[in-house]
Parts: structure tokens; C-alpha cells; sequence
């Protein structure tokens, strides 16, 4: 009872009172239906489709605002879905409606004939008219990053017989001369594409196209101008002063590129009539103005990643770089590229990988001459992917990042002031090689990108005795002190050369970074002896308090992760892809010799021959020509020798092994990859831990083969799948294998006294075929 003995509840006490003393109070019912228009449409925002259509499908009234609204369908969410015929009407209406997702993957899907069933009849054709339709509505939609489309159309293309990508250009270009309005970043994308050709009369047309398209506003073809300009006006004092204005003006703008070059400009600020402290501030507003992107996100997004996890999928991708020979701006791109997608999305960890591999694919695009394609992007992984799905994460992948591919790096403010102050070639290199070590370390990323440069390039004079390591010229540019960098710098130190490298489940420490700058063109700066922590700590003038190393996973508790990237080592891929399998990462960066390319180079072909994709992204010219780089490292091949009629017997023609997907399993043996020959002993560790049932699978480089999932946990031999009897006749069984291909265990074997140990693998079949049975497969393999 309250204090005006009003009674408030319902219980048999209070209705003992009189009628009217008593009062009801009945909640509202409060709907979805009774919220406002407005607020319900930030409720149907950002839902996915399947969520959307759950909605929809409640009331009418909701059903009304979803069909009649077309924000709704502008802000849905198509993560992990993928145009196919069920849901291709929806992708339709969301990209029309706006739907820069969606647009994206129609575009990608239509290109690659990916999802999407089409005819082989004209299908170059009919997909490029729908690519580019789908391509130049993703680009319009694009407001907020450079242009990008051009990426998926560029060189090479096709030279046998219709090419999908130069359809789309046409058909991109028809487009432009009939429409006046939101051209400019199609015209800036086709000159792009045009500009990569060698041919002198494409890239005179793709500078025309720049033009008009700077003259109708985009900013990135007026910079290609400047750029491709300012060589032959520097002869000229006035018209150089006139093209730095330009560039000033594009930089204030917010172009990234205009940005770095005018701040690299100010090292000749004389020659531009500008004074020291103008061309100071110049570039100490760039450095000031970076800022620090929290990748500890990546963690509370992803919930079964970890720091060591990061750091070997990290050191994989330095590895495919230092094979492929690519820029350190790539890679730094690429890996800002998937911190990126890890904190906007949830990614399972078999993957994490496939992601890796698929940034690095866009970025090589972007910034390359020379890219990474899509099937050789399939080949570094051991075929642990499939080719569509390496399609299918770039259209993730560009979706996420909203198009945005271009970033700034630590890459960028170091090279900044290597091109502003002068640097001994080994000062240089050893900023360079801090700088691609801060990448593997989570940590590092609570520094800008500016003051984490700044930090790497006080560490490298520190460690060649510069009297002076941080001047006050380098003051003035960056706007950071020495007392600012020194908490930067020691954290750099710690993680870079105090704390312990994470291993791999065979105790070999991941040291990607450290072999890359091995190189002599580098000048074997990795090999140099560092400073200790308390000799840093002492140049810097602070209290030295040793840290304590960094604990990493244990090696058990990587079996359910990543098996190591470590070099020399071989891996095997899986046929199915599950995440324990897709847990493991692989490269095939073993050498071959001759002899093993001869025995080996023939399933190579066979396995860049059937892969998926048209023609025209296939770039089969330039791969068969040898654009898929030779692998780098030494490779001992062990070849498992079998009697050739009991092998011939129990393996399928090629035609078959062509169906693994289907359930049939290459029977190759494993070819393990030793520094030296070793004879039999114990086992090394497996990879990771099973239960019973569960495939095995070992990981390495340069594995051309697969074994049976059939092996038993505690590895033994490989079950065979063949139907083959024991006791055939051996006369009677022929090798069926096609007469191009090498087949390794049709060949004659060694004699035993050979020098080298075999590791010999047994096939057997768990119960022996009754005589129709054999007749039956006998007559299939024949056939």
C-alpha cells in the first residue's frame, strides 16, 4: 500500500479493499509495429538478406517498407552469400537499388562465370556485357575510394579467341561516349587498363583518357598527369613551380599518392622558392596527421585468433612475397588489408589463409606490373582452395573494404625520410627490414604508422653509432622528439630482437623477415649483430628494466591451427575442405632439380591446366610460358618406388583423378623433403592431433601429391581405394595412365643397394575381391 493507501497490486490482500480504492494499471503492448517509420528503417538496415526477407514475411506493414524503400535494400548485407541462380533475383534488385555488395559480386561473378550457370555458347561475350553493366553500377557506387574496377579487367588478357576482360572494356567504353554524367572513374579505369599494354598507340589513347577524365573531375588521373609531367618540366624553373602548385593543390585535396610526393618534393623546397620551415611543415603536418589503427579489434572479432596465430600467417605471406620478388609496399598493403577485413568481419580459421593469399592477389593487382594470377595463387596454397573459392574471397574481400585498397603504411613515412635525409645503404636496409618486422607483431599497431618509421629509423642509427641519432632537422620534419620515440623504440627492440620467435609443431622458428633480408641486394643486413636491450636503453639515456619474453603457444597448441610456413619442408594437401584441414598452411617454395622436374613438371601442367576460371583470366600464355615463378630452396625428393603392374593395377587413369572432388583420392605417394637423406627412424611429430577417424595430413612445400585419408592416426600406411586383388595377374594389368603424363611409380625402381634409404608405403585392401569383382574393375580400368 503506498503512501496515499492507493493499493498498487493484485494479491488476495489488497482486494479485500473497496472497489474504488483499488486501481488497474495495465502495461502498454509495445510492437515493432509501433515504432516510427525512421526508426524502423535503421532497424532494417545493415540486416542480411535471409534476415530481411524473415521480416518481411511477418506483416504486411513490414513487408510495404521493405519492397517500397529502396534503403532497405542499399544497406543489406550479402557476407558469405554468392550470386547463384536461386538468389540471383536479389542480387539484381539490391544492386539496382544501390547495393555496392552486391554489385561487386554480380560484377566478379559474371567476369570469373563464377556462381552463375552460363552457357558455353558466347559466353565471353553475354558475361562481359554483364559484368561491365554490373562493374560500372559498383563504380558509381564507389564515393568514398580511388577508382578500382580496373583491377579485375587489366592485362593479360586472352590472345586465342574471346576474352571476357576485353569485353568488358568495350563494352565499358561504348558506355562512356553514350553518357555524359558519372564517368569519370570508368574513363580513369580504362585508361588504366590501356596504360599496362606496351603497345605506344594504347597508352597515347589511355592518355587521353586520363585527361578527360581529370577535366571531368577525378582526382587520381590528374595526379597520374602530374606524375607522368613533372620529368620533362623540370628543365623549365616556371613551369616546375607551376606543377608543385598543381601538386599542392591535389595533395590538399586528399589524394594519398599527391600527399607523399609533395612531401618528398620539399627535400629540393629551394628550387620551389620555399623556405626550410615552410617544407618543415609540410611534412610534419603528413606525419602528424597518421594515426593508430587498434588491431587488438581483431581479437574481439574473432574469438579463436590469437597473436602467434596472426604472426604465422603473416611470416606465410613474407614468404610468397620474397618468392615472387615483390615490393615491401605490397606487402605491407597486404597485411594492412587483412587486419582490415579481420576487424569488419568473422573469419573461420581454416580461411584465414585463403584470405592471406586473396589480399595479396588484389594488392599485386594495384600495385604491380607484374601480378600474382588467381591460378597461381591456388598453386601456393597446395591446392589446399579451390579456384572459385579464391574468386569468391576477392568479391569478399573488395566488398569489406568498401574499395579502399590504398592505405598508408609504415612503408610510406619511412621511405619519406630516407628520401629527405641522407642514409648510409646499410642504415637504409636495416630501417627497412625493422619496419617489415613490425608487421608480424600485433602490438606494435597501438603506434601510428609514422611514429612506428620514425621509431624504426632512430633504432637503425642507434645501431650504427650515429653520434647524433635523432638531429633536430629530423626533429623539425616529423614532429617527433627523441623522448616521444623512446617507449616506441624499446617496444620495437622487444618484440623485433628480445622476445622469443614463435615455432612451428617441429620446433623451427618462423623467420621469414630475417631470411628475406639475407638477400645481397639488401647486404645481408638480417645477419648484422644488434644491440642488446641494455645497450639500447643506455644510448637512449633510460632506466634499463629487462623485459620479460613474450610466451607463444606451445607446439601442441598449434596442431589445431597453423602448421609453421617454415622453409624446406613439404606439405600435403586435402581433398576436402574442412577446417581441420583448411587449418594448415602451405607454399610450395621447394626447388626443383631437372631430373625431379622431369619426373614431377608433367602433373605440375596438369594441375594449372585443370583448374576452373574462363579463358581469359586464365592467362595461360604467360603462366605456360613460365610466369608462375620457380619455386626457391633446396629439395631432396624421396620417390616411394611400388612394383609398376601392382601400381598400374590399383591407380586410375588421369580422367579419374580428375573427380577428387567426388570422393576419389590420389594415391601418390608422400614425397618428404629433407636437407639431407636420412635413413629410417623415428616418425617427426604429425602436424596436429586427431581424433580417430579424423584424415591426417602433413604439411610441407611443394607437394604434388595428396595420400589417402584412410591413414591411421598413429601413421600408419595409406589404405588403398582401388579394388585391385593381391593376387591378379600382373600380365593382364596394364598402366592406364594417359601417354603425356609422367607417372612416378610406373618407373623402374632403384636397386637396393642404392645409397639413399626409401621410405616404403604398403597398400593393401582390407578384404580380398571376389573373382567377379575383379573382372568388373579390370574392365573399368581398361576402359
Amino acid at each position: 500500500m503506498g503512501s496515499g493507501s492507493v493499493i498498487h497490486c493484485r494479491c488476495a490482500k489488497c482486494f479485500c479493499y473497496p472497489t474504488k480504492r483499488r486501481i488497474r494499471r495495465r502495461p502498454r503492448n509495445l510492437t515493432i509495429l509501433s515504432l516510427p517509420e525512421d526508426v524502423l528503417f535503421h532497424i532494417l538496415k545493415w540486416l542480411s538478406v535471409g534476415d530481411i526477407l524473415a521480416v518481411r514475411s511477418v506483416h504486411s506493414h513490414l513487408k510495404y517498407l521493405v519492397d517500397n524503400h529502396a534503403s532497405v535494400w542499399a544497406c543489406a548485407s550479402f557476407q558469405e552469400l554468392w550470386p547463384s541462380p536461386r538468389n540471383l533475383k536479389l542480387f539484381e534488385r539490391a544492386a539496382e537499388k544501390g547495393n555496392f555488395e552486391a554489385a561487386v559480386k554480380l560484377g566478379i561473378a559474371y567476369l570469373y562465370n563464377e556462381g552463375l550457370s552460363v552457357s558455353d555458347e558466347a559466353r565471353a561475350e553475354v558475361n562481359g556485357l554483364k559484368a561491365a553493366h554490373y562493374f560500372s553500377l559498383a563504380e558509381r557506387l564507389n564515393v568514398s575510394a580511388a577508382p578500382f574496377i580496373w583491377l579485375f579487367i587489366r592485362p593479360p588478357w586472352s590472345v586465342t579467341g574471346s576474352c571476357c576482360k576485353a569485353v568488358v572494356h568495350e563494352s565499358l567504353r561504348a558506355e562512356c561516349q553514350l553518357q555524359r554524367a558519372h564517368r569519370a572513374s570508368i574513363l580513369h579505369c580504362l585508361g588504366r587498363v590501356l596504360n599496362l599494354f606496351e603497345d605506344e598507340e594504347k597508352k597515347k589513347q589511355a592518355r587521353d583518357l586520363f585527361e578527360e577524365s581529370a577535366n571531368q573531375g577525378c582526382l587520381t588521373s590528374s595526379y597520374l598527369l602530374w606524375e607522368s609531367d613533372k620529368m620533362t618540366d623540370m628543365s623549365d624553373p616556371g613551369r616546375c613551380l607551376h606543377n608543385f602548385r598543381k601538386l599542392r593543390d591535389y595533395a590538399a585535396k586528399g589524394c594519398w599518392e599527391a600527399q607523399l610526393s609533395l612531401a618528398k618534393a620539399c627535400a629540393n623546397g629551394n628550387q620551389l622558392g620555399l623556405e626550410v620551415k615552410a617544407s618543415n611543415e609540410i611534412v610534419c603536418q603528413l606525419f602528424q596527421a597518421s594515426h593508430a589503427a587498434n588491431k587488438q579489434e581483431v581479437f574481439s572479432v574473432q574469438k579463436g585468433l590469437n597473436d602467434t596465430m596472426r604472426y604465422i600467417l603473416i611470416d606465410w605471406l613474407v614468404e610468397v612475397a620474397t618468392m615472387k620478388d615483390f615490393t615491401s609496399l605490397c606487402l605491407h598493403l597486404t597485411v594492412e588489408c587483412v587486419d582490415r577485413y579481420l576487424r569488419r568481419r568473422l573469419v573461420p580459421r581454416y580461411r584465414l589463409q585463403l584470405l592471406g593469399i586473396a589480399c595479396m592477389v588484389i594488392c599485386t593487382r594495384f600495385i604491380n606490373k607484374e601480378i600474382l594470377t588467381i591460378r597461381e595463387a591456388v598453386w601456393l596454397t597446395d591446392n589446399t582452395y579451390k579456384y572459385e573459392d579464391l574468386v569468391r574471397m576477392m568479391g569478399e574481400i573488395i566488398s569489406a573494404l568498401e574499395g579502399k585498397i590504398r592505405v598508408p603504411t609504415v612503408v610510406d613515412y619511412k621511405d619519406i625520410l630516407l628520401t629527405l635525409i641522407p642514409m648510409p645503404p646499410r642504415t637504409q636496409h636495416l630501417c627497412s627490414f625493422l619496419c617489415e618486422l613490425s608487421l608480424l607483431h600485433t602490438s606494435l599497431a597501438a603506434y601510428s604508422p609514422a611514429r612506428l618509421a620514425a621509431a624504426a629509423l632512430l633504432l637503425a642509427r642507434l645501431t650504427h653509432g650515429q653520434t647524433q641519432p635523432w638531429s633536430t632537422q629530423l626533429w623539425d620534419l616529423t614532429g617527433f622528439s627523441c623522448e616521444d620515440l623512446i617507449p616506441c623504440v624499446l617496444s620495437l627492440h622487444q618484440k623485433c630482437f628480445h622476445d622469443d620467435v614463435p615455432k612451428d609443431y617441429r620446433q623451427v622458428s618462423l623467420t621469414a623477415v630475417k631470411q628475406r633480408f639475407e638477400d645481397k641486394r639488401y647486404q645481408e643486413i638480417s645477419q648484422e649483430e644488434v644491440l642488446s636491450y641494455s645497450q639500447v636503453c643506455a644510448a637512449l639515456g633510460v632506466k634499463q628494466e629487462s623485459p620479460e619474453p613474450t610466451s607463444f603457444l606451445s607446439s601442441g597448441d598449434l596442431h589445431t591451427f597453423l602448421s609453421s610456413p617454415a622453409r624446406k619442408t613439404k606439405r600435403k594437401r586435402e581433398n576436402s575442405l574442412q577446417e581441420d584441414r583448411g587449418s594448415f598452411v602451405t607454399t610450395p617454395t621447394a626447388e626443383l632439380s631437372s631430373q625431379e622436374e622431369t619426373l614431377l613438371g608433367s602433373f605440375l601442367d596438369w594441375n594449372l591446366d585443370y583448374c576452373s576460371g574462363y579463358e581469359g583470366d586464365q592467362e595461360s600464355e604467360g603462366e605456360k610460358e613460365g610466369d608462375v615463378t620457380a619455386p626457391s630452396g633446396v629439395l631432396d625428393v624421396t620417390v616411394v618406388y611400388l612394383n609398376p603392374e601392382e601400381h598400374c593395377g590399383q591407380e586410375s587413369s588421369d580422367e579419374e583423378a580428375c573427380l577428387e572432388d567426388e570422393g576419389c583420392q590420389d594415391l601418390h605417394a608422400m614425397v618428404p623433403s629433407t636437407q639431407t637423406p636420412r635413413a629410417l627412424g623415428p616418425k617427426p611429430p604429425l602436424c596436429g592431433s586427431r581424433e580417430l577417424g579424423k584424415d591426417i595430413t602433413t604439411s610441407g612445400y611443394s607437394s604434388v601429391s595428396s595420400v589417402s585419408p584412410t591413414n591411421s592416426v598413429n601413421g600408419g600406411p595409406p589404405q588403398s581405394t582401388s579394388a585391385h586383388s593381391p593376387g591378379s595377374d600382373s600380365n593382364t594389368l596394364h598402366c592406364h595412365h594417359h601417354a603425356r603424363k609422367s607417372c612416378l611409380q610406373c618407373r623402374p625402381s632403384s636397386s637396393p643397394e642404392s645409397s639413399v634409404p626409401r621410405q616404403e608405403v604398403k597398400r593393401k585392401n582390407l578384404s580380398a575381391p571376389s573373382k567377379e569383382e575383379q573382372d568388373t574393375n579390370l574392365g573399368f580400368l581398361e576402359l
